[in-house]
């Protein structure tokens, strides 16, 4: 089967897209990261893309039905991984999320557990065969997607397990969930919300009490959101030019290659260049819709829409963060923020798209 498929089945406006916006980042942490300790970390960008680019390739090969049949073998090699990390994982940061492995290379694991909740959700709700989703149908499920979200949230890393919900709620809607589960999980939402302050962290607290009033503590948990929305403004219409942002180039700007890189970007490029890259990732999520739409059956709908879902979260939620609009949870922005995990995740979900793509053509 496999030996039909050829390059020009593949999306080519969504890797193109995907690719100038990883050049993007690739510019951008060269700039943000020039004369610091992180300043090798824009060519092992460029590394990282590079074989995200073949893990394309070889998840297009295995047809996405095959690992939807081993998809709860590797669940439970997911949760087993996870426990992993919290065994003998790398503590870094005051958490515990990477663990080792060959050449040095720390991994990531939860990232990698996002693409085994998209298939595992797809091979869920294909398997009901109904148009209706039950609630215990909807228990189900949910209760397969907690047990991985408590473990990467005893890491602990909250922004990380958060970004699992999106692919379940998503799911659950295209599968059918009825108005009156839609009222019930918000109405369960609020009157847990207060308990579930208990069981963060007192950084996490500290978070979200600095969201609320950042000048509270501006030399502490507030100076991130402060910085970054100093940077955002100090933009302008134009930006003030690669390597030349004086938030960034001086060091108020914390970690610029990773979580705020979009604050760093927004410095540099102005609103125009953030109109451009808002843009890019509007394509690149509508291309991925519009593969949904075309998709051969529902498991790959599912798949597809998992990975938008999983996108927009991310887009979203890091430049709400950047603009203080969200609290301080993360959440790197896709193929922009400096990291192998994230990157490599990340091409794979591409892959699985294009994996679904290419399925049209091949009988």
């Amino acid at each position: 089967m496999n030996r039909h498929l050829t390059p020009r089945d593949l999306d080519w406006t969504l890797l193109i897209i995907s690719l100038v916006i990883c050049g993007v980042g690739v510019l951008q942490i060269f700039s943000a990261t020039r004369g610091t300790g992180w300043q090798d970390a824009w060519w092992k960008q460029i590394i990282y893309i590079l074989v995200g680019v073949v893990l394309i390739w070889l998840t297009v090969i295995i047809d996405y039905h095959t690992l939807l049949r081993y998809v709860f073998i590797l669940y439970g090699l997911s949760v087993i991984a996870l426990f992993a990390v919290l065994l003998v994982g790398r503590q870094a940061f005051g958490s515990r999320r990477w663990i080792p492995v060959a050449g040095g290379f720390h991994l990531q694991v939860s990232e990698f557990v996002k693409l085994v909740i998209i298939l595992l959700v797809a091979r869920f709700l294909t398997d009901l065969k109904t148009e209706d989703l039950e609630a215990r149908d909807m228990g189900k499920i949910a209760g397969l997607v907690a047990v991985p979200m408590a473990l990467v949230m005893k890491q602990p890393d909250l922004g990380t397990a958060l970004t699992y919900i999106p692919i379940l709620v998503v799911g659950m809607f295209l599968a059918g969930m009825r108005r009156k589960y839609m009222i019930a999980m918000a109405a369960v939402f609020l009157l847990v919300l207060p308990a579930g302050w208990s069981v963060l962290k007192d950084y996490q607290k500290a978070r979200l009490v600095s969201f609320l009033d950042p000048d509270r503590d501006p030399r502490g948990t507030g100076y991130q959101m402060i910085q970054s929305k100093i940077a955002v403004g100090a933009g302008g219409m134009w930006g003030k030019g690669v390597t030349k942002g004086s938030q960034t180039q001086l060091r108020f700007l914390p970690v610029p290659h990773t979580d705020f890189i979009f604050s760093a970007f927004a410095e540099e490029h102005g609103f125009v260049g953030v109109i451009v890259v808002l843009a890019l990732y509007f394509v690149l999520i509508m291309q991925i819709v519009q593969n949904a739409q075309t998709a051969p059956d529902n498991a790959g709908m599912y798949i597809c829409m998992g990975v938008a879902a999983l996108l927009l979260f991310h887009v979203l939620v890091n430049v709400g963060m950047v603009v203080g609009r969200m609290p301080v949870t993360g959440i790197p922005l896709p193929l922009m923020s400096a990291g192998g995990s994230n990157v490599l995740s990340n091409f794979i979900m591409l892959g699985l798209v294009n994996n679904v793509r290419v399925r049209r053509f091949v009988n």
